[in-house]
């Protein structure tokens, strides 16, 4: 077995650059590993081997040259067990982060729902790299980050084989329907071995390059490994607000004058929207009376939801990429409920109004352009965007909304009915009898 601890004392002392010959890494490592010969995905990636480095050419047999990482500002002493790598060193397209046993007791975002140490250090990991990430729920699947989930009590380890090979199947499926052919692409996993290995093959298999940098790591060496990243105090600081800037979006979110069709949406091509800021969304007469029946509790014709795109990220001042026009077009009115907590929602309803089992992708999209409007304020001040929100959500109380609103028995049947009929949450259900 390679040790790497001769590799990390002599790249401590490298200020740009170094190659070095096949023979002697070799020698110096005490032999490297059969994957470094046949595998590319080997040398790619964040790697213990080498923290604070990346190879900038592998020739096998011959040289690597590795080179410092710019980004990276933590030091590495050669008799460290695990190194402490900077969280901006992820050259992945997508992260998947595992969900962990410890979670709030109410229902909340992904990113929020998960609350141990490790979870926190990396949803921080994550969100520095700059690259999309998603959560690998043992019961939903691929959940985006800001899709709002009930607290749960599964965990892939304790399923049978079989559901695992079910999940993975639909883990895979998911994650293409929103990263594309996976050929070229590199996925980087942080996550347990039972979610790895659900996934692991079948990605490769279609192209993609798989990394998992913490492999089998204890749980402490994992913790060391993030470093001081995403500790519990630095989520959810409150940023000043200014009242003038709440009441403005609110004026400007309830103007139903201003509330356009799903179709006059999509024809604007996201002509200034391209940008963060606030949307709420309006459903008419008729479309009441359909989430009437299905949530058994009333509806009033009018505002039923609101919500964000592209604030920046708590920890790590990063903006997200997100745009109203990003979020409106790919998931509310994209086709796939597993990725908008708006659209699962309404999926249910529906579902459960109609007698039906499986939410009707197609159906929903038509319903909702032929019942909803919707208005969308752009924000400049994408820092605050976050505590915006939650003034809003506190003032407008939109029916649908189930992050930062009140309990009521119109939520408790919402969250019921999203249980019920999103597919994950079948596919649980059927795995248990």
């Amino acid at each position: 077995m390679a040790t790497w601890g001769p590799l990390r004392a002599l790249l401590a002392d490298v200020d740009e650059s170094v190659t070095l010959a096949w023979d002697k890494l070799d020698a110096l490592v005490g032999g490297l590993p059969r994957s470094a010969y046949e595998h590319n995905a080997f040398w790619k990636g964040t790697r213990s081997g080498w923290p604070g480095f990346t190879t900038a050419s592998v020739k096998v047999g011959e040289s690597v040259t590795f080179v410092r990482r710019t980004t990276t500002a933590t030091a590495i002493s050669p008799r460290d067990p695990v190194p402490v790598t900077a969280a901006s060193d992820s050259e992945a397209d997508v992260i998947l982060v595992g969900c962990v046993k410890k979670k709030r007791e109410v229902p909340a975002p992904a990113k929020d729902l998960y609350v141990s140490a490790l979870f926190r250090k990396e949803r921080a990991y994550a969100e520095e790299s700059g690259a999309p990430w998603f959560v690998l729920s043992a019961e939903h699947g691929l959940v985006d980050p800001e899709a709002v989930l009930e607290p749960y009590d599964l965990n892939l380890s304790k399923t049978s084989r079989d559901y695992r090979r079910s999940w993975g199947r639909t883990v895979v499926d998911q994650l293409r329907g929103v990263a594309g052919p996976f050929g070229g692409k590199t996925i980087e996993l942080h996550a347990g071995s039972a979610y790895a290995e659900a996934i692991r093959g079948l990605l490769s298999a279609e192209g993609a390059t798989v990394i998992e940098p913490l492999a089998g790591l204890t749980m402490g060496a994992r913790l060391a490994w993030y470093g001081a990243s995403g500790t519990p105090e630095s989520f959810g600081s409150p940023r000043p607000v200014p009242e003038a800037n709440v009441a403005d979006l609110l004026d400007r979110l309830t103007r139903t004058d201003d509330a356009i069709t799903p179709a006059t949406f999509l024809a604007g091509a996201g002509n200034g929207l391209r940008s963060p800021g606030l949307y709420s969304w309006w459903v008419d007469d008729e479309g009441a009376a359909d989430l009437s029946r299905g949530l058994d509790q009333p509806v009033t014709p009018g505002l039923i939801y609101a919500g964000l795109a592209g604030a920046t990220r708590s920890r790590s001042g990063r903006r997200s990429k997100n745009t109203l026009w990003g979020r409106i077009k790919s998931m509310h009115l994209g086709g796939r409920h597993e990725f908008s907590t708006f659209r699962l929602s309404l999926g249910s309803i529906l579902a459960e109004a109609r007698g039906e089992v499986d939410i009707d992708e197609g159906a929903l999209t038509e319903w909702m352009h032929e019942h909803l409007r919707l208005v969308a304020v752009p924000v400049v001040d994408a820092d605050t965007l976050g505590d915006v929100e939650t003034a809003v959500l506190t003032e407008l109380d939109p029916p649908l909304n189930l992050d930062k609103v009140k309990r009521t028995p119109l939520r408790v049947r919402l969250s019921a009915l999203r249980k019920a009929h999103g597919r994950r949450g079948r596919s649980a259900a059927s795995a248990e009898g």
